[in-house]
């Protein structure tokens, strides 16, 4: 392994976390009450940033009651959703229903994701073997043996690493102080779909067709509004309504690579289609006034066929980008961040390879996203499709077994959708670590 270059400082932890997100923290956290030496870097100054499709889901609100966070995490300012209900035309289906399921938590919790952030990364600081550093990037990989860096590559790599490349020892950083040179034996990218370590380590993701795209915008609530709706349906258009204080998180599903015609058309068009799929919205809708207010994303839906190369692990969205339907991509990440902390601890305390360890958890953990892409999919399909313009003009009998069969799937899409084919659990923390967090 190199020394460090003049004008560079060197530093050593035992796992090195790049990116400060919800799988990032999670994982930092874990590792840290269990005993191990962790740094992760985050490349912005803090958490205040607008994430949009903040959901923090059963699953979730289980693994904050088993870390002790249960009073900490209720002290911050939410909003609470039951059901996922969605109004197709003039009727209202509820195929989610959360007062189904087992345990304490029957809801989604809509909270701002940096308020989430802010409380995990309150909580490992606590402990003295957690190192969160902001305003520092990752941009490259150290290796083992002749190749000293790997930074991130400004063309295609190939689709699989090379059998002989050297195991990563490490990361190349940027911190405002200068550049950083941090090694440890397992690196983690959990710095999302645009990883510059996984590109860096030559793991190419699967890229899965996504024929839509979504616009997110504000709209203010209206004196009299209904009850909370996951969305609304109506010639061809679909609206998400995430309700906060005071306003509407929305969302408007568009073909892929559509947003320009939209634009095109100018913002009374835009304004009059949100009328039109939820007439509610007539006046709120009045106060967009500027296509600035308008964030466009780019939807992904892949997943890595490789998480890992001798020293480095991808996690969360670096291993598998999730699309926005269901709300699921925050809690896959947090699930994913839970079994790595569980079946990496050991072998880092105890100094030994990880590689057959980060096996394990691509292979626990990859089933999950590969169930639940393909039903994301499906979604896509129902709601770009010819079939959507006219599932708002359904005949009365339609619209009734449309009814009945929401109300027969509401257990099971409840247990889908808030808990996950594979909900994780905090299991084998030793007791000693335990009381670090209260």
């Amino acid at each position: 392994m190199t020394e460090a270059v003049p004008g560079e400082t060197a530093m050593e932890t035992t796992c090195c976390i790049a990116g400060g997100g919800p799988a990032g923290m999670m994982l930092g956290l874990l590792l840290a009450r269990e005993g191990v030496d962790v740094t992760v870097l985050e490349k912005h100054a803090d958490f205040f940033r607008d994430f949009r499709g903040d959901t923090i889901h059963p699953s979730t609100l289980d693994l904050i009651d088993q870390l002790g966070l249960r009073a900490k995490f209720l002290r911050i300012p939410q909003n609470s959703i039951t059901t996922l209900d969605v109004v197709v035309g003039g009727t209202r289906l509820t195929p989610v229903d959360f007062g189904t399921l087992g345990g304490p938590n029957k809801r989604i919790a809509l909270m701002p994701q940096w308020d989430f952030l802010d409380l995990l990364a309150q909580e490992a600081r606590k402990l003295d073997n957690f190192h969160l550093l902001m305003e520092t990037e990752a941009t490259g990989l150290l290796h083992d043996g002749p190749a000293a860096t790997s930074p991130a590559p400004t063309s295609p790599a190939p689709t699989s690493p090379a059998a002989s490349s050297p195991a990563v020892s490490g990361v190349l950083a940027q911190a405002p102080g200068g550049a950083l040179r941090i090694t440890a034996p397992l690196t983690v990218a959990a710095d999302g779909r645009a990883s510059q370590l996984r590109d860096a380590a030559g793991l190419r993701p699967e890229t899965l067709g996504v024929p839509i795209d979504v616009l997110w915008f504000r709209l203010p609530t209206p004196p009299s509004p209904p009850p909370d709706t996951l969305g609304y349906l109506r010639q061809g258009t679909m609206l998400i309504t995430i309700p906060r204080t005071g306003y509407y998180q929305m969302g408007m599903l568009i073909p892929k690579g559509g947003f320009a015609q939209i634009r095109s058309d100018g913002l009374p068009a835009f304004r009059q289609r949100i009328r039109t799929s939820a007439p509610f919205l007539g006046q709120a809708v009045e106060s967009l006034l500027d296509w600035e207010e308008v964030k466009l994303l780019s939807v992904q839906l892949d997943r890595l066929k490789q998480w890992s190369v001798p020293g480095l692990l991808c996690i969360g969205d670096a291993a598998h980008a999730m699309s926005p339907v269901f709300g699921v991509g925050v809690n896959y990440a947090v699930q994913d961040a839970v079994a790595a902390a569980r079946l990496l601890a050991p072998p880092l305390l105890a100094g030994l390879p990880t590689d057959e360890a980060v096996r394990r958890i691509q292979h626990r953990r990859e089933w999950p996203v590969r169930l639940m892409q393909p039903l994301q999919q499906q979604v896509h399909k129902i709601v770009s499709g010819a079939s959507a313009a006219n599932l708002d003009s359904m005949p009365w009998w339609q619209a009734r077994l449309a009814t009945l069969g929401s109300r027969a799937a509401r257990p099971v899409m409840a247990r889908l959708v808030g808990r996950g084919f594979l909900p994780e659990r905090l299991r084998g923390l030793p007791a000693a670590h335990t009381s670090h967090v209260s």
